[in-house]
């Protein structure tokens, strides 16, 4: 027995997947086909086979994939995990056309759940159902008057309540706009009524009422997000403004061991990032799982709320310029703080104007704070053509989201008019001036689905394959250079280049088994890919039924 303690344990062998038609991208963007991916036992690239390639014999097992399609995992490069989850539990609207099927929908929904105080949702786009205007409390109250509702707008960047909601929150006419924020009212006048609609921060008159969600709705709405997103094919997220809560939901399922897409976390604000991790980032935890590198500012609101902050007023809205949310000495001072301690610094910018204060600050900031930074730009929409070279200096990586041009397109052109278009959802120019580009969805203000997002942005149009010749075709790139961004530039802005984002040899095995080759497919056929199965670390976490 003692002899036998003595003797060398036998190395674990790998495991192969083969007879696969595989293509993975080399560093700079080129495609790399293969018919075998080996993988050591700790879920790791050990080798890729070619055709002819000798097989090892001693393997711990071998999977026959039958000449099925072989990609790496996608990286989301932008999203919001817990909304996700939240929001495929709750009241959906996503899929409305108009405010009478809303409100429909609504008070279906309300009936079914008597048992909830607050009816809460979101999802809907007063632009998708042609409204010309938001929604009211009035809107509401003709369909459900006797229980609070709350409903977010599909961006997050606005709130819809009746007046039951208004109530409970204590919100009359005398409530005043928080900075970074604006009730919109029900007529002109200081002492006008609330309409039912609150933009960006003053959402939180109405948040502070709502009733929290226990620990346990916080672990199912992770699961639910984290099905949803692995059955996309999605393997990696960045997850933008992650609260303590929802930190301590992630470290239950990593304890657990029901953590299976990995997390690039970015705190929702300084202190958080700082009560989360102390000074730093914290390492990568549960086997490359699960890491809280950097902290989330927003500059500005949204374009379909009009609370993008613009350099000259709305075109459809000549009073208005949007909300920026922070002054010139407050962002840099929010931006030194994390800095000095380490973490990466995202900066949400939509209209240009904010566009121009995030890149004013990060020339500020690199004065003083040297190294590889990778200073980060969420969504950069709407850019003055004049600032674009700025995104190739100090390197800024411009974090895009290839659907939100064809979402938002006709509005766009209603938000901005023609003459202010030129920098717009401009990844050509970006890539041309020097940026990097990564790629997501801002899921769940937009489906998580990213053929759709790799569709887009080689033909800049949408499922319809609308408009004809693309939507400013001059700023749309290559098939490659869009696969690139939504997989090794999603990761590279996490400062995960090294473990994932590619299959090579050091990487994670992450990858997805799909019913056609992406490289080949039209740009409908691509959109209509399906995920058949999803491996992270060499482990198969998901699989259509």
């Amino acid at each position: 027995m003692g002899l036998a303690l003595l003797l060398p344990t036998p190395a674990l062998a790998d495991a192969l997947v083969d007879n696969v038609n595989g293509v993975t991208m080399d560093k700079d963007g080129r495609p790399i086909q293969f018919t075998g991916l080996l993988m050591s036992p700790d879920g790791k690239v050990t080798r890729l086979l070619k055709r002819g390639d000798k097989r090892p014999e001693k393997l711990d097992w071998r999977s026959d994939m039958k000449g099925k399609t072989l990609l790496p995992g996608f990286v989301d490069g932008h999203g919001h995990l817990m909304d996700l989850g939240f929001r495929a539990l709750a009241l959906d609207l996503s899929d409305t056309k108009t405010l009478a099927e809303a409100t429909a929908k609504i008070a279906a929904y309300a009936k079914a759940n008597p048992e909830r105080k607050w009816i809460l949702g979101g999802g809907w786009n007063q632009e998708v159902w042609g409204l010309g205007r938001f929604p009211t409390a009035a809107d509401l109250d003709a369909v459900l008057g006797d229980r609070p509702v709350w409903l977010a707008r599909a961006d997050g960047h606005a709130g819809w309540a009746n007046t039951a909601a208004m109530k409970a929150a204590g919100v009359t006419a005398r409530s005043v706009s928080p900075a970074g924020g604006r009730i919109e009212k029900s007529g002109p006048g200081a002492n006008a009524a609330p309409s039912g609609v609150f933009v960006d921060a003053a959402q939180g008159l109405i948040e502070k009422a709502l009733p929290q969600p226990l620990p346990m709705d916080r672990n199912n709405a992770f699961l639910k997000a984290q099905s949803i997103l692995l059955s996309y094919g999605i393997t990696a997220t960045a997850d933008m403004g992650t609260s303590l809560d929802d930190w301590l939901a992630y470290r239950r399922m990593g304890d657990l061991g029901a953590m299976r897409v990995r997390v690039m976390s970015y705190a929702s604000s300084v202190d958080t990032a700082v009560q989360i991790a102390g000074r730093g980032p914290t390492p990568w935890l549960y086997g490359d799982k699960l890491r809280l590198g950097g902290v989330k500012l927003y500059a500005d609101g949204a374009l379909g709320s009009r609370g993008a902050w613009l350099k000259a007023p709305y075109s459809d809205a000549p009073k208005e310029r949007g909300l920026g949310f922070m002054a010139e000495d407050v962002i840099r001072n929010l931006m030194s703080r994390a800095s000095l301690e380490g973490f990466q610094v995202a900066v949400h910018a939509i209209g240009d104007k904010a566009n121009l204060q995030a890149l004013d600050a990060i020339e500020a900031m690199s004065d003083t704070y040297k190294g590889d930074r990778r200073w980060r730009i969420e969504h950069a929409q709407i850019v003055d053509p004049a600032d674009l070279p700025r995104f190739g200096k100090y390197g800024t990586i411009a974090s895009m989201q290839p659907v939100h041009q064809t979402s938002d397109r006709t509005m766009a052109e209603a938000r901005l008019g023609p003459a202010r278009l030129a920098g717009a959802y401009a990844w050509r120019s970006m890539l041309t001036n020097g940026a990097k580009l990564a790629f997501g969805s801002d899921y769940p203000v937009e489906s998580p689905d990213p053929f759709a997002g790799w569709a887009a942005a080689f033909t800049r149009m949408d499922a319809a394959g609308q408009p004809f010749g693309g939507w400013r075709p001059e700023e749309a790139i290559t098939r490659e250079q869009a696969w690139w961004a939504f997989t090794q530039g999603a990761a590279y802005a996490g400062f995960a280049e090294d473990k994932f984002g590619r299959l090579a040899t050091g990487q994670r095995a992450d990858f997805i088994i799909v019913d056609r080759d992406p490289l080949l497919a039209s740009p409908s056929d691509l959109r209509a890919t399906k995920v058949q199965e999803t491996w992270v670390g060499g482990e198969k976490v998901w699989e259509r039924k």
